[in-house]
């Protein structure tokens, strides 16, 4: 057989096609094409739309055991707490049924002392709602504006409470809008009565440069029984505010030798920096306190006057 004849091709079985080079540039090319064109162009946006609305019902099944597990750790979590909550809610509920009965025991005695030692009954204090808009625009001073001004009957001098205590004082009436100075404004002072030891003093305001700020328990001798976490409320000596109104608790008192002063820093009860809703009450007012005394040295007629 001549060698010419021979066929000197490859057999099919054995052919390279392009090389690997070849197929690298052109895949390249065509990858570099798809994403200027679908960046310029959004031409696959409808090819994922259609995959992702197919492997959807996929994509759900297999979540479905990581959303049980999910699940099933935030039923037991939430059950713990809802049951803490609830044994923290009976507590204090028991708590507040035991201070309802005492509370009412003790106003039945006081009305039977009160009886006993022909003493005045202590006159109901009548007041308001209201809504505090905004903080006044004078930063060197603590001041809020509320809803409600001489249209409303609000007066100036009017004590001011959230539902924690003494919230303030009404020091301007407008029409429509009134004025209320913080107690921790510097210019605000309030008489106290500590709660466990029956002392009075006087409180003032403190602002903080950078924060709500507090009161100080000033002229308090440096040997008195004062105590962080003593209770001071409403004296009611001063005839605005009406006794028994929390003003502020002692937070820290301090006693130094070269001074016969005690420092005592004490932190308001009143929501003075997110108080929103809050009660105007009447001041208490000369004609709900007692007349004064006439003195010794008066005439008979001055005395009926005085007690007139």
């Amino acid at each position: 057989m001549p060698l010419g004849t021979l066929d000197r091709a490859p057999p099919p079985f054995f052919k390279q096609g392009p090389s690997a080079l070849s197929k690298l540039m052109v895949c390249s090319a065509l990858a570099l094409f798809l994403m200027v064109a679908d960046a310029r162009f959004r031409i696959t946006q409808p090819l994922r739309a259609a995959i992702a609305a197919v492997l959807y019902p996929a994509q759900w099944l297999a979540m479905r055991p990581v959303v049980a597990l999910r699940s099933a750790g935030s039923y037991f979590a939430d059950l713990g707490q809802a049951q803490s909550s609830e044994a923290a809610a009976r507590r204090q509920l028991v708590e507040q049924a035991q201070r309802a009965l005492q509370v009412e025991q003790l106003t039945q005695e006081n009305a039977r002392l009160r009886d006993l030692l022909a003493l005045r009954e202590r006159s109901p204090v009548a007041g308001m709602a209201a809504e505090v808009l905004y903080d006044a625009a004078d930063p060197y001073t603590r001041k809020v504006i509320i809803d409600k001004g001489l249209a409303q009957g609000v007066a100036a001098g009017s004590p001011v409470i959230d539902a924690n205590g003494v919230l303030g004082q009404v020091t301007r009436v407008h029409p429509l809008v009134s004025e209320v100075t913080l107690v921790t404004d510097r210019e605000q002072a309030i008489p106290v009565l500590n709660t466990r030891t029956g002392a009075r003093g006087i409180a003032y305001g403190e602002p903080a440069p950078h924060g709500a700020g507090g009161l100080e328990l000033r002229y308090m001798a440096a040997n008195a029984d004062v105590q962080s976490g003593d209770l001071l409320t409403t004296s009611g000596v001063d005839g605005v505010y009406p006794p028994g109104l929390p003003v502020a608790r002692v937070d820290r008192v301090e006693r130094r030798p070269d001074s016969a002063f005690a420092r005592i820093a004490c932190h308001p009860q009143a929501g003075v920096e997110g108080a929103r809703h809050v009660m105007v009450l009447q001041p208490l007012g000369a004609q709900q306190m007692p007349p004064r005394p006439a003195p010794e040295d008066a005439t008979p007629a001055q005395k009926r006057g005085a007690r007139r």
